[in-house]
């Protein structure tokens, strides 16, 4: 089953088939847990299946015993199906028992020697996460890709496709799924919500504290992410409407890179409402869209953008989200926005 968010994506991919201009290699991008490798299983399934996935038959029957993202307890190259002209290629266990960072020269060797054998029916490659591959491994791809077999298709999956060279880019035809905050998303996360679940929920919140990843959504319920979350983004609110509450910021410690996207996304909202010239649902942030300038919004989102990259470095975040917030706690009023340190040279 396709869920919502995932329909245009599979529809763009229906269609190259119904036209026959599907292509020897597909990029399938998309952010963590979006659901790329779902959207790649039903349409593997679609391709072989002698019915467009009935679900019954024996190609349907091997694909939906295969288990690609759970972990093994020991080391291997890539991963066959249940289907015999199906491989799958992976971060897996290296020789020395860890869980590898990253996807390795020796495993793209193995997954393109399987595909260079003639077959007669179609085989099919599926690499997840593509991005994770390390130079070399790509380097090893790229024949392979120039010089496909006939009857084979590759499929790569890819959270950031910034981290794939552009030798790889240009020789694969992208589908990109897209976060999703629309209604029917929205009915099928409220649908997902067991007994179990905490019932004091909106689904359209959840979205909205997901970044529209309804997945994701679904595993911060399991916890307190989103408890969390929600005082987070009131505490935000409650600093750019009372700037002496930024001296309360106890509840941020240890978790600064997701208070920095819980801000991204209040400004990337407020930009909205500003845009829309209509109130949104947050009464506190209509507060803030109406006190403060279209500039100074675009100014600190892109500076919070740039924080939440830098992040990922040795930079101290800490003192990072403490010289984005003092911006943040005098939005409404600034005269001219200042520069941030360290970000404006970042």
């Amino acid at each position: 089953m396709i869920p919502p968010w995932q329909k245009s994506a599979s529809d763009k991919l229906d269609k190259m088939v119904q036209q026959n201009h599907l292509p020897h290699a597909l990029l399938i991008t998309g952010v963590d847990k979006i659901g790329k490798l779902n959207l790649t299983q039903n349409f593997i399934q679609k391709l072989l299946c002698p019915s467009s996935s009935c679900g019954t038959c024996e190609f349907c029957q091997s694909l939906q015993k295969d288990q690609p993202e759970e972990e093994l307890g020991h080391s291997v190259l890539i991963r066959r199906s249940h289907y015999p002209n199906l491989i799958y290629c992976r971060t897996e266990l290296n020789d020395s028992g860890s869980m590898s960072k990253e996807i390795r020269v020796d495993q793209i060797r193995a997954f393109c020697e399987v595909l260079s054998k003639t077959a007669d029916s179609l085989q099919i490659g599926v690499i997840f996460y593509a991005d994770q591959m390390n130079n070399n491994a790509a380097n090893s791809l790229l024949k392979t890709l120039e010089e496909p077999r006939k009857n084979t298709l590759i499929i790569l999956l890819a959270h950031n496709i910034n981290l794939l060279p552009k030798t790889i880019l240009s020789r694969c035809q992208t589908i990109h799924i897209n976060p999703t905050y629309d209604q029917e998303s929205a009915d099928w996360l409220s649908n997902q919500i067991t007994e179990n679940t905490r019932d004091d929920f909106d689904s359209m919140q959840l979205l909205e504290s997901s970044h529209g990843v309804p997945q994701k959504a679904l595993d911060d319920l399991k916890g307190d992410y989103f408890l969390k979350y929600q005082s987070w983004q009131n505490l935000l609110l409650e600093i750019v409407l009372s700037p002496t509450k930024i001296s309360n910021t106890d509840i941020f410690v240890d978790h600064e890179l997701e208070v920095l996207k819980c801000l991204q996304h209040l400004l990337n909202e407020a930009i909205k409402i500003k845009v829309l010239d209509h109130e949104g649902a947050n009464l506190e942030l209509n507060q803030v869209v109406e006190k403060t300038s279209f500039n100074n919004l675009f100014k600190l989102l892109d500076d919070t953008n740039r924080a939440i990259s830098m992040a990922q470095t040795t930079i101290n975040i800490k003192l990072l989200l403490d010289n984005v917030l003092v911006v943040w706690s005098h939005i409404t009023n600034l005269k001219k926005y200042p520069a941030i340190t360290n970000i404006q040279e970042y």
